[in-house]
């Protein structure tokens, strides 16, 4: 039998003798099945409890006379059925798949995906029922779209004018869509730190806990407040309200609080208190009080458990019906470590692995696969409920879609069968199902710029040098490891580039979106290569400094940088909606400033 390529890799397949004839039209069927839609025509099927016994399972057989599919209940039916979608996607010039049997389930109950639609970047309706049909396929069965400020609160429009917010009704679309494909859309509402687009604006800022500057944990120093303060009522009394407004549109039980990276906890009003009772305790109290807000609305809060692996004597006094995040977006951050602390505790939680997209505008695919095997091997190892795969936008969302495609397949086979990701041929399901490039040409372009931020001076956390190269608010937190660059000049990195961008010019795409995926990953090769010459200019002066690149140079990347905004406002529009593209592209333009003359 030849090679299939199906994701998530089946537990078990055993090939059949002879081929199958695809009956006409069983395509288009499977393209719009549902769950607990009637099987289309052509395929024997029925949940069979007796025969299929893990939850979620199914068994696909696939033989010379027809197709049979059973499963352990609706939602295997459905994962029965895409992963014939996939078989189809394979089928011969005659039109014949390879007969096959498959028996298949998951090992964690919830697989999810959470994508930040905070930072600027909110996708159109269109962009999003794309996603949600590629993750559903992928056998996701829960999405979280990251809030702060990106909901249209009836009583709140100072907050989002201008965001392109979700509205009430769409998220109600929204979530009658996903339920047809077996995904729970979960609310999410950050609730404690990450509030700074809220804390600007007069009629909240009384409720900020910091009243002036004050350090951030990175090494930086901030201006303004971006956490509420835990001792005012005034703050449980808001985020009542907006609970209030945001769960009628869910069906899901389920409420992401955040509560991570409180990074003014103790810097402001709250800093006696947190010196004398100390942080986590300030930090568990107010958690607390979020926690009884969200059971008195008759859901489960879910929320980010960075600051309490910080303070594991206090996990045990966890109320047990919440459930912690427990997320880590470096190779070798310590999920094993870190998930005992909730397992040994009897504290619910999900593991959380990144795609790695971030502040790397090509991805970082070396450690966006170690990060996601490992938080999926040690998180079934201690128990985890859940396996949620994180796709953040900080510092603008530069990158484009396409980018975070190859974590999204790598993170299904991760969240389905831990240990079944490291056997995957990425780069040609990429191909056959996503991008539909019999090339192989444009998943290589994907694939090799995702290699860019590796090299050998140094690995930056949470970020790839060429992006922070240009994004000038990261810059202070990297001057030290941006000076181990000096006299470097990026051939590595310009070599894999121009590689990339020989693929994409013979690439064939045929998906509907194909025009569209090449000129994103045009952009990001050359947004990269931009990034790459700023760089080699930098590091070969005295003070590793832009100003010090001789004038000429300087105007020149200033008129290449400015072209290139303007095609990313084009390409921002095509999948994301318009509020946050100003900020976005100003933090781009912001280093078209220093490019030039020093007055």
């Amino acid at each position: 039998m030849e090679r299939i390529v199906v994701v998530p890799p089946p537990r078990r397949i055993r090939a059949g003798r002879g081929n199958f004839q695809l009956p006409a039209g069983l395509a288009d069927a499977l393209a719009v099945y549902t769950v607990g839609a009637e099987l289309p025509a052509g395929i024997t099927g029925r949940v069979d409890r007796a025969q299929v016994r893990h939850e979620q399972g199914y068994l696909l057989s696939v033989k010379p006379d027809g197709l049979s599919l059973l499963a352990a209940d609706p939602r295997g039916l459905f994962y029965g059925a895409m992963t014939l979608r996939q078989l189809l996607r394979q089928a011969n010039r005659a039109g014949e798949i390879p007969c096959v049997h498959i028996e298949d389930w998951p090992s964690y109950p919830v697989r999810g995906v959470m994508l930040d639609i905070s930072r600027d970047r909110v996708p159109t309706r269109e962009t999003l029922r794309r996603l949600l049909d590629l993750w559903a396929e992928l056998k996701y069965n829960q999405v979280q779209f990251y809030t702060e400020h990106t909901f249209a609160y009836p009583a709140h429009e100072v907050v989002w004018r201008g965001a392109s917010p979700l509205t009430p009704a769409e998220v109600e679309e929204l979530d009658r869509y996903c339920r047809g494909r077996g995904i729970e859309l979960v609310a999410n509402q950050n609730s404690f730190g990450h509030l700074e687009r809220w804390l600007r604006h007069s009629k909240y800022r009384h409720l900020a806990d910091a009243t002036g500057g004050f350090p951030d944990p990175w090494g930086g120093w901030r201006t303004e407040p971006t956490t509420l303060n835990p001792l005012d009522p005034g703050s449980i009394e808001l985020l009542s309200a907006l609970y209030d407004e945001l769960l009628p549109h869910f069906s899901s039980g389920l409420l992401n609080v955040g509560a991570d990276e409180p990074i003014d906890l103790g810097h402001g009003r709250s800093r006696e208190a947190c010196l004398r009772q100390g942080v986590g305790r300030v930090y568990l109290d107010f958690l607390r009080k979020i926690h009884e807000q969200v059971s008195r609305r008759g859901r489960t809060m879910q929320f980010c458990a960075d600051v309490l692996v910080h303070y594991p004597e206090l996990v045990r006094e966890i109320p047990r019906d919440l459930i912690a995040l427990e997320w880590g977006y470096e190779a070798d951050h310590p999920f094993a470590r870190e998930c005992r602390i909730f397992a040994e505790a009897g504290v619910p939680f999900y593991v959380c692995p990144g795609t790695s997209s971030w502040n790397s505008i090509g991805g970082r695919w070396g450690n966006a696969q170690a990060n996601i095997a490992s938080a999926a091997r040690e998180g079934l190892a201690a128990e985890a409920e859940g396996f949620l795969l994180t796709d953040w936008g900080d510092n603008g969302h530069w990158q484009q879609l396409p980018v975070s495609y190859p974590a999204y397949v790598y993170g299904a086979a991760a969240g389905w069968n831990p240990g079944s990701e490291g056997e995957l041929d990425v780069e040609g399901f990429l191909s056959r199902h996503i991008l539909l490039d019999p090339t192989g040409g444009t998943a290589r372009a994907l694939l090799a710029m995702g290699e860019v931020s590796d090299n050998e001076v140094v690995r930056l956390p949470n970020a790839g040098v060429l992006a922070v190269l240009l994004a000038l608010q990261l810059q202070p937190y990297h001057q030290k490891a941006l000076e181990r660059f000096r006299g470097y000049a990026f051939e590595r990195e310009r070599a894999l580039l121009d590689d990339a961008l020989r693929s994409l010019a013979g690439a064939k795409l045929q998906a509907d979106d194909g025009g569209l995926v090449r000129e994103e990953l045009e952009f990001t090769a050359q947004l990269l290569e931009h990034a790459a010459r700023l760089g080699r200019a930098r590091f070969a002066t005295p003070g590793l400094a832009t100003a010090e690149i001789p004038q000429q140079e300087r105007r020149s990347l200033g008129a290449e940088l400015e072209s290139l905004a303007a095609r990313y406002r084009k390409l921002w529009l095509a999948r994301s909606r318009p509020g946050g593209l100003e900020d976005s592209a100003g933090r781009m333009l912001a280093l078209k400033e220093s490019y030039a003359d020093p007055r």
